[in-house]
Formats: structure tokens, sequence, C-alpha cells
């Protein structure tokens, strides 16, 4: 069973930065895609980026593409969401998750049906 936790979010001004961590448990982390998401008040979970089991591929939502960055740490078990020029339409819970088969490239990414408790992030104007 994987357990996700995700840390980092929090309350920052239009145009700041802020990075988000989730540690991942439960199976070999470095074989499976890991992806991110976020759900706004009121909105369906969206998808946000995603990065392949081999560190080689990654894929973003127009939305963030060119502010957001998604890396991982197979060491550490340790996927980052780097998110830059922060816009108050980005505020949103936002959750990681792994892909449900091995050695995917993580688009279109397929989630576990198990998430965390996901990481608050709040974007002031």
């Amino acid at each position: 069973q994987v357990q996700l936790v995700e840390s980092g979010g929090g309350l920052v001004q239009a145009g700041g930065s802020l990075r988000l961590s989730c540690a991942a448990s439960g199976r070999t982390f470095s074989s499976y895609a890991m992806g991110w998401f976020r759900q706004a008040p009121g909105k369906e979970r969206d998808f946000v980026a995603s990065i392949s089991w081999s560190n080689g591929n990654t894929h973003y939502a127009d939305s963030v593409k060119g502010r957001f960055t998604i890396s991982r740490d197979n060491a550490k078990n340790t996927v980052y969401l780097r998110m830059n020029s922060l816009k108050p339409e980005d505020t949103a819970v936002y959750y990681c998750n792994a892909e449900r088969v091995p050695y995917g490239l993580g688009f279109p990414f397929q989630p576990l049906d198990a998430w965390g408790q996901g990481t608050l992030v709040t974007v002031s104007s």
C-alpha cells in the first residue's frame, strides 16, 4: 500500500514562489511515474504535472507551463514541485500520486485510487 505525504504549502503573495514535496513509501518509488494534481474550492481535481519513472520526461498542464517545475529524488523517495510566479488562480490543495503501473512515461497520467491529505497553497493578490 502506497503512502503519500505532501508538504510545503502555505500563504504566498502573487508573484512569489513555493516548493512542494511529496514523500512516498510502500512501493519501489523509482519504478513509477509521479504526478501532481490540484483541487480548487468547488472544483474537480486537475492534473498539474508529471515526471516519468526514469526522470527523463515531464509533462505540464498548459496553465502552469513555464512557471512550475517537477523533479524527483529517487534516493529520497521524494517528488517536488517548484512553483514560481504564482497567481491567485493557483490557489488549491495540491496532491501527489503515483501511476498505477510501473515504468510509465507519466502522460496521460493514471493515478492510484488512494490520495494523501494534500497541502494547501493560497496565493493572495
